[in-house]
């Protein structure tokens, strides 16, 4: 069974058992959380699609650490003007594993 979630204004599809990084979330490592905005469900050719979301849906899953992403570097240059800019950004994250994959009523796929 997978799902597809959205959390930090990016949708990931996960399967049980998968770690992943995601935008941070205020949880102590060690945590279980509860992922609520299922908008897809799925198990072989049963896909239950969610309007916007899959009500009675749910993903369980356990804060593995905190961290930060490695260094992005931005250069902007205007040419003929010697005008330079460095700049960089490391973006925190969150690192979870994907314990339960609870979906709401089972998927029809005769409908």
């Amino acid at each position: 069974m997978y799902a597809v979630i959205k959390t930090g204004g990016k949708q990931y599809r996960v399967v049980s058992g998968e770690k992943l990084k995601i935008e941070q979330i205020p949880a102590e490592v060690g945590a279980e959380i509860s992922l609520d905005q299922i908008l897809m469900l799925g198990e072989g050719e049963a896909v239950q699609i969610g309007t916007p979301l899959v009500t009675g849906a749910t993903v369980r899953a356990t804060v593995l650490s905190q961290g930060r992403h490695d260094k992005i570097r931005i250069f902007k240059m205007r040419r003929r003007k010697h005008s330079q800019k460095h700049q960089g950004h490391r973006q925190n994250y969150t690192e979870i594993r994907v314990d339960t994959i609870s979906g709401g009523a089972t998927p029809d796929p005769a409908a």
